[in-house]
């Protein structure tokens, strides 16, 4: 990189200060940015409103409890050469026809810089985040059933995601640029819900904001309402024709806001719906 990119949040994502200098070094320094938060925070959105904001491509790998390291580099599908090699299809001898690159390896591999989302790395075993240092690193690896060294000619923004569901490795986390993303403060939020729905009432947004923050003081919830559940919760009041104006006397399409049957009891109970 030959100069410092302004990532300043884009018209349908607006970040905190902080969460712009988050990006903004990650980008200059050229190391990964870990994002942790709770869900719906937009860590997530983020990836995709960064790659807008350099115009560039996103390349997204979602991980799972399975997923394997190398899955991201490139896959070998040995099941289609037997195939071949049993019926004809193809000359078997070029292996190359049989590799398949993977997220990171695409990312690698591209002629163009990309942006890289590794979303919800914790989900992974525990070895799965050293098992990247090598290649995060070096920005190369190896094709060994081909031979075929790839190095990256660009290196990728790489932005990975953590909901916290375990803790992950010392020296990967050396390698990061950390951030964490607060839950929006209530000016925050209020920009936010501008950005979906700005013909909102600014008395009707204060009304719609004191029923989500009033939820998410509720103790012990198993999940509290994020930031899209209200964006959805306002969208569901203004489809049915209710009056946003009258929210107050119980709380319509609480489903909405809330996920599950113990939360939905906690707040009936409290005479809060």
């Amino acid at each position: 990189m030959t100069h410092f990119d302004r990532f300043q949040g884009t018209e349908t994502y607006i970040a905190s200060d902080d969460l712009r200098h988050a990006v903004n070094v990650a980008v200059a320094l050229e190391r990964p940015l870990l994002l942790r938060g709770e869900p719906g925070t937009g860590k997530t959105l983020l990836a995709e409103n960064v790659a807008h904001t350099l115009e560039v491509e996103l390349i997204r790998w979602h991980i799972k409890s399975t997923t394997k390291a190398r899955d991201g580099l490139y896959i070998y599908d040995t099941v289609a050469r037997l195939h071949d090699s049993r019926f004809g299809d193809g000359d078997v001898k070029d292996i190359s026809r049989y590799i398949e690159l993977g997220p990171l390896g695409k990312a690698l591999s591209s002629p163009r810089r990309v942006v890289l989302l590794i979303d919800e790395i914790d989900k992974a075993d525990i070895e799965f985040p050293n098992d990247l240092l090598l290649e995060l690193d070096a920005m190369r690896f190896r094709i060994d059933e081909t031979g075929q060294d790839i190095t990256a000619a660009h290196r990728p923004v790489v932005i990975i995601t953590s909901n916290n569901e375990k803790e992950l490795p010392d020296a990967f986390l050396r390698r990061c640029i950390f951030h964490y993303i607060e839950f929006p403060d209530r000016q925050l939020m209020s920009r936010i819900v501008r950005v979906h729905h700005p013909d909102l009432a600014e008395k009707v947004l204060d009304q719609c904001l004191d029923v989500f923050y009033g939820l998410r003081e509720v103790p012990r919830l198993r999940k509290p309402p994020s930031t899209s559940e209200l964006i959805d919760w306002i969208l569901a009041l203004k489809k049915s024709g209710v009056s946003l104006a009258r929210i107050g006397g119980g709380i319509p399409f609480l489903g909405t806001l809330l996920k599950t049957e113990q939360d939905m009891a906690s707040v009936v109970k409290r005479g809060l719906a």
